[in-house]
């Protein structure tokens, strides 16, 4: 039997070999009624308002409603398994996350496959996570703080938003990768993990850039690298950690899925709507706004991505012994 990554993108493959006049036809009549576009998070967070942002150009671009229907409830998985399990004709699509490709290893029975059931759309939003510190923390540049870690082992705090979260594994892969003891500290909501980072009660965190911005702009924390390969155009004189930690990156991303024999034709004329809306200035200006960049790309983009990240987090997730609460 092939791995799951390489049936995973056979599938995407063979469904990209459908002879082209089979596609345009199929295209021709896509969307003729209401298309739901599932969140498996609460309305007003992150996820839900690049959905709506997305939704409200796929309603004018294609001329028909696209429904946004929050669906919040085990981690993002209650959604995924409702589109997983919806006919394969375009109506019934998943706003995916980088938490989707995590949940594939940290929830040990579900019952649908990530890889096997979703086929990825195309992706929207790329989201830099930055390794924070309370100023009082001595530590001015990653590699200063690496040095002040190894020399109190055990004794700095790492926040997070719960355990597998992205702020986790973030942190995690730092820790597999330096070779640092932190004690993680896992919060079982957001703000008050953020209250406790910049109260001192906990020391560090891999947080979203987007969320941590203005704090760090006024000093309530400061900033040692973003996680991303590359710098940041919002804080474009702050390094990577990657340059300090070779090999070291790690970012969030969205993005559109649809049942797996979704036809390709319409997989097609999505991905070139979401194409076409990353292009638009009003748009790009509206991500970076948010705190993300704009990230266009191909099914197969996509794809790869989704995968390459499920097989990533994975291992950090079995290496770290990491249990979902």
């Amino acid at each position: 039997m092939k791995p799951p990554r390489r049936r995973f993108l056979c599938l995407l493959a063979g469904a990209a070999a459908v002879p082209a006049v089979v596609r345009v036809a199929h295209a021709q009549a896509y969307p003729v009624r209401p298309v739901r576009l599932i969140v498996g998070f609460a309305a007003g967070g992150a996820a839900d308002i690049v959905a709506r942002l997305m939704g409200q150009w796929l309603s004018e671009r294609l001329r028909q409603s696209f429904i946004i229907e929050n669906r919040p409830g085990a981690g993002s998985n209650t959604a995924a398994e409702a589109v997983a399990k919806a006919p394969p004709d375009g109506y019934t699509l998943l706003h995916l996350t980088v938490s989707n490709a995590i949940n594939a290893t940290l929830y040990e029975s579900l019952d649908f496959d990530i890889l096997r059931d979703i086929a990825p759309v195309g992706s929207i939003f790329g989201s830099p996570g930055v390794m924070v510190v309370n100023p009082a923390v001595p530590a001015s540049t990653v590699a200063e703080f690496i040095a002040y870690a190894k020399a109190h082992p055990g004794q700095i705090n790492m926040a997070s938003a719960g355990n597998g979260s992205p702020q986790h594994l973030y942190g995690e892969l730092f820790k597999a990768m330096t070779g640092v003891e932190l004690l993680h500290v896992p919060y079982r909501s957001y703000p008050t993990a953020l209250a406790d980072l910049i109260g001192g009660r906990v020391q560090v965190m891999f947080d979203a850039l987007a969320s941590s911005i203005e704090h760090i702009k006024a000093g309530r924390l400061r900033a040692l690298g973003v996680t991303t390969a590359t710098r940041s155009p919002a804080l474009p004189d702050l390094p990577t950690v990657g340059e300090f930690v070779p090999g070291y990156a790690a970012s969030g991303w969205q993005g559109i899925g649809a049942p797996r024999a979704t036809p390709a034709a319409i997989i097609e004329e999505l991905n070139m709507a979401i194409a076409a809306g990353l292009a638009d200035p009003k748009m790009k200006a509206r991500i970076a706004q948010l705190g993300g960049v704009a990230l266009p790309g191909s099914p197969a983009d996509f794809a790869k991505l989704v995968a390459d990240d499920t097989g990533k987090w994975g291992q950090v997730i079995k290496r770290a012994h990491i249990k979902v609460e």
